[in-house]
């Protein structure tokens, strides 16, 4: 006798590069997926980094909803208050001076970074606008053996008072009213992959036992090898679109080319876990209480 139960679709990735970024076709994250449909997603996550969904019509609910198949969502900032309706939201508006040009992985400055993040693409440009991601385990990879040991054992200081600030002076005033400091290694082991990847990016301030100007030096050879275009995609939005990224494989560069237009998109983040250096060390905090950024039940 025949089974009436359907086997398990099987999703259309499509790479965009050798090592990083693809989309995939016909999922439509509005809706309770199948759990074998969360995991194909996951699994192509982990492999390409960050993947794209087309037109998707997504609210708060929605896409709180899909996200939490992935795992427990933080709150939307760790400085800046979500509305009290929607906690786990963070909006990404030009109009308010969030602009996001500084290559960077987010929220490095507190001791767990998100894992997983979700951008719902809600007014693109009509030019414009792209955002640009790295594949920070292949830029690892990619490090000479004498550079590779060095980074294995560095230890970086990541601070929100950084170059990646908010636009305006106003912005900027509010984005460093609480100082965060946090200590991570400079390459992390990828808690699903096993993965080693750089732990850089725009937040990173200082190589901790350098002088400032040694710190600065090795902190812009490591970017570097991040941001070489062999390791990155680059994605313009149209809006519906959602892009989902590994937050713990990646840096990404939302490239500000489209002057006075609005570009507006809604973020929500998975709960990362403590960051562990390839000799086992985790992070530590030096500054600064995150316990705001914490799990919520959106």
């Amino acid at each position: 006798m025949l089974s009436s139960t359907s086997p398990p679709t099987v999703l259309e990735i499509t790479p965009l590069t050798g090592d990083v970024g693809a989309v995939i076709s016909d999922v439509d994250a509005s809706v309770p997926l199948p759990d074998d449909t969360v995991a194909q997603l996951r699994r192509a996550l982990l492999r390409h980094k960050v993947v794209f969904l087309r037109d998707q019509d997504l609210d708060y609910t929605s896409q709180v909803a899909f996200a939490q198949r992935f795992g427990e969502l933080t709150t939307g900032h760790p400085i800046y208050r979500a509305p009290q309706s929607r906690p786990a939201v963070r909006e990404i508006d030009s109009r308010q001076g969030t602009r996001a040009n500084h290559w960077h992985t987010d929220l490095t400055f507190v001791e767990c970074p998100p894992a997983i993040a979700f951008l719902h693409n809600k007014i693109a440009p009509t030019v414009g606008g792209d955002t640009i991601w790295a594949n920070t385990v292949t830029a690892y990879q990619s490090l000479p053996e004498p550079l590779r040991r060095l980074a294995d054992v560095l230890r970086i200081m990541h601070s929100n008072d950084s170059d990646y600030t908010e636009a305006t002076v106003e912005a900027r005033r509010e984005y460093i009213s609480t100082l965060f400091e946090t200590e991570h290694p400079a390459v992390h082991v990828h808690p699903e992959t096993g993965e080693r990847a750089l732990l850089v990016g725009g937040f990173a301030r200082t190589a901790l036992g350098f002088s400032p100007q040694a710190s600065r030096d090795l902190l812009r050879i490591l970017q570097e090898y991040v941001t070489r275009p062999e390791h990155t995609v680059r994605w313009n939005w149209r809006a519906g679109d959602l892009a989902i990224w590994d937050n713990r494989a990646t840096q990404h560069y939302a490239v500000y080319d489209y002057g006075s237009q609005d570009r507006r998109a809604e973020r929500c983040t998975v709960a990362g876990s403590l960051p562990v250096g390839t000799d086992g060390q985790v992070s530590r905090v030096l500054a600064g209480d995150s316990a705001r950024y914490g799990v919520t039940t959106a």
